[in-house]
């Protein structure tokens, strides 16, 4: 949201969703209650279900997080946007009844209310969206007044943007000119003055916020117009879009009266994030039953089929660079990595990592391993520490990322690395590096938990069917 009244006016909005809610649910309630006498009512408990439900309805208002504004939308969107939020709301409260056996809640008094309190807040939110734009109300009294410091290309995109992200709609009042050359150069711009007569102009002019939007050469002294916003009691805004690249989401944080501007490479959905953590934890808990005897038998094999330890252990390069162990069954000789020197020149994958079909240091259990993916089977200990995911980039060994040759190849550092994803249901190792490298970005780019779970219901038929495994 632009501006901080879209913030206090979609909370204006959920206080009203609830208390009309609430309305709705007591008044059916009550008109049920009066035309059914004869049965026995628990109305007590009715009230905990329907506050159960209004609880639910804010909470999924905030999950959906709509992409569109509270009332600048269509009709068809309000709908839609508002079917989902009560559809959400009503789906979570009746799973809650089915598992707390709760037997005595009627069905029709929350179809009744679901019914009623849908077409109650489209019909409201579609009258306030008229009072506060189409009600004969002028657009200075309505929308947010904005004195943009600039007058070139970032300055007049920036007006042009403005009013898709404000509830209340921006009215760009003009444009301070900092360079004083661009009076009447074009018509359709308001021109009001240099930046020198910012203080003038704010004294004549209705205005809420001032955005300063100039090039990077130009910002050598903003000090006198944040100064003249201070005095007239003005809100500052800077374009913060100095640099040429695209960050996926920015944010401000204060640390200690200090202004950090951070700009985040990747989209973090922090709660994505903790139900990924906690659907990886729940997954691998519920699979540990079948698992752990399939485990001890594959142990028991690795041990009968050639000497040495049943895991190979091998540092790897995780979040952030973090380097962590990673579990993998042994499914090479006990000596394999000192004898890596003596075939590297039989590598046949393109890039940093190494692989070649017919490893000499495969064992034979070791083959049907790698085959079935079996071998991947104790990373499930890293997912539980948290070093790695179950689904996301595959982790890389010290000696790839040492030569890797660009730098966007680090961005893949940027999540946890996962025990299957894209490039495990898109070829596995028959992908060539750069491929292999554009997935885990592709995926990184793209990603949300319904991809999460995509990848992982394809994922069973890639191991079934043994595809490109080495």
């Amino acid at each position: 949201m632009f501006h901080s009244r879209s913030a206090y006016l979609s909370g204006l909005l959920t206080v009203l969703d609830l208390a009309v809610g609430a309305f709705v649910f007591v008044t059916i309630l009550n008109v049920y209650q009066l035309t059914h006498p004869e049965m026995r009512f628990e109305y007590v408990g009715h009230l905990g279900v329907g506050a159960m439900l209004l609880t639910a309805y804010a909470i999924a208002q905030r999950v959906v997080k709509r992409q569109n504004i509270a009332l600048r939308v269509s009709t068809k969107s309000q709908v839609w946007q508002t079917g989902v939020e009560i559809t959400i709301a009503m789906t979570v409260t009746f799973t809650a009844i089915f598992l707390l056996k709760l037997d005595f809640v009627s069905r029709i008094v929350m179809v009744s209310f679901a019914i009623t309190f849908f077409v109650l807040v489209v019909a409201i939110r579609r009258f306030l969206a008229w009072w506060y734009f189409k009600s004969g109300r002028s657009k200075e009294d309505t929308s947010v007044n904005v004195l943009i410091i600039g007058s070139g290309r970032r300055a007049r995109y920036l007006a042009a943007v403005l009013g898709k992200w404000s509830d209340w709609g921006v009215n760009v009042i003009g444009f301070l000119d900092p360079l004083g050359v661009s009076a009447g150069r074009r018509k359709d711009d308001r021109i009001l003055g240099h930046v020198n007569q910012i203080t003038e102009i704010l004294r004549q002019n209705v205005v809420e916020d001032v955005i300063i939007a100039l090039p990077r050469s130009l910002l050598g002294d903003l000090q006198g117009i944040i100064d003249a916003c201070q005095e007239e009691g003005v809100r500052c805004c800077f374009m913060a879009d100095v640099y040429d690249f695209e960050a996926a989401s920015t944010h401000l944080a204060v640390v200690d009266g200090i202004p950090l501007i951070t700009f985040e490479p990747i989209m973090r959905h922090e709660f994505g994030q903790l139900v990924k953590r906690m659907l990886d934890l729940f997954l691998v808990v519920l699979a540990s039953p079948v698992l752990l005897p399939l485990c001890l038998v594959v142990a028991a094999l690795i041990k009968l089929d050639s000497p040495g330890p049943v895991l190979f252990t091998q540092e790897r390069v995780g979040q952030f660079k973090r380097r962590f162990k990673m579990y993998k069954f042994r499914s090479m000789v006990q000596d394999a990595e000192a004898r890596l020197r003596e075939i590297e020149h039989l590598n046949e994958a393109e890039g940093p990592n190494f692989k070649i079909k017919e490893d000499p240091r495969i064992t034979r259990v070791g083959k049907w391993l790698r085959r079935t993916s079996i071998d991947e089977l104790p990373q499930l200990i890293n997912v539980l520490r948290g070093e790695m995911s179950l689904v996301g980039p595959r982790p890389m060994s010290i000696r790839d990322v040492g030569l890797f040759d660009k730098g966007i190849q680090r961005k893949r550092f940027s999540v946890r690395p996962g025990l299957t994803g894209l490039w495990q249901v898109s070829g596995r190792s028959d992908l060539s590096f750069d491929k292999w490298l554009s997935l885990d970005l592709e995926y990184i780019d793209r990603w949300s938990l319904g991809l999460d779970l995509k990848i992982l219901m394809k994922t069973i038929p890639a191991v079934l069917t043994g595809n490109g495994a080495v």
